[in-house]
C-alpha cells in the first residue's frame, strides 16, 4: 500500500520556502524579542519546517541548506515541524517551484516510483493517484515497462507519449499530501498531532 503515516526519517538537507527577518507573525512577544526565521522543507521526506538561521546570515529563498549534525554553515537549529497552513503566503507560492527542483535532483527515486509502482485495488493503480495519469497514460506506461524499465525522465516522455513534465506531476501530488486534500500519501507523512497540555478537567 502506499504508504502514509510512518513517522519521517531525519531530514539533512532543507530548501528554503522563505525568509522572515521579524521571526513569526504568529509569536505575540514584541519584536525585539524575537529572532530571524525562515520556512522551508526537506529534501528527503518533504517535511516542512521553521528554521532559525545563524546570527547575520540570511537565507536565500530556493537555497539548499544543511541541517545534519555536523557543519552548518547557515542554519542556528530547527525550530519547528509546520503544517502546511502555517506556511507564509510567499512560502506557499514558492513551494511547488522549490518541489520541481528536489524532484529533478532526485530523479531516480522518482523513476524508481514509475518502475516499481503496482495495484492497490482490484480497480486502481497506484500510478492513477498521480494527478493527470488516467487510464490510457497508465496503460501507456505499464505497457512500455514490460519491454524495459524507465531510465530518466527524457526516457519516460519519449516512451509514453502525452506524458510530459514529469517533474511537475510529482511536485504538484507532493503538494496536495503536504495541502491534506488526499486518500493515500505516497511520499510524504501526516504531520503529528498537536499536542495537549494537561490541565484540571472540565466538569
Amino acid at each position: 500500500m502506499p504508504y502514509s503515516d510512518k513517522k519521517p526519517g531525519k531530514e539533512k538537507y532543507v530548501w528554503v520556502l522563505d525568509y522572515l527577518p521579524y521571526g513569526d507573525p504568529a509569536d505575540p512577544r514584541p519584536a525585539y524579542q524575537k529572532r530571524p526565521s525562515a520556512h522551508g522543507i526537506g529534501e528527503n521526506y518533504f517535511v516542512l519546517i521553521e528554521m532559525i538561521p545563524k546570527e547575520g546570515v540570511i537565507p536565500q529563498i530556493g537555497e539548499r541548506v544543511y541541517i545534519g549534525d555536523d557543519g552548518r554553515d547557515v542554519i542556528d537549529h530547527v525550530k519547528r515541524r509546520l503544517e502546511y497552513n502555517l506556511l507564509t503566503h510567499g512560502a506557499k507560492s514558492e513551494l511547488s517551484y522549490v518541489l520541481e527542483k528536489i524532484v529533478l535532483k532526485n530523479e531516480s527515486r522518482f523513476i524508481k516510483f514509475i518502475n516499481d509502482a503496482y495495484p492497490i485495488s482490484t480497480r486502481q493503480h497506484m500510478l492513477e493517484l498521480l494527478p493527470g495519469i488516467g487510464k490510457k497514460l497508465m496503460w501507456a506506461i505499464l505497457e512500455e515497462r514490460k519491454k524495459e524499465n524507465f531510465t530518466s525522465f527524457e526516457d519516460l516522455t519519449r516512451r509514453v507519449k502525452g506524458l510530459h513534465r514529469p517533474e511537475s506531476i510529482f511536485a504538484h501530488q507532493i503538494e496536495n499530501e503536504l495541502v491534506g486534500n488526499v486518500r493515500y500519501r505516497l511520499f510524504t507523512t501526516r504531520p503529528p498531532e498537536p499536542s495537549r497540555k494537561k490541565g484540571r478537567r472540565q466538569n
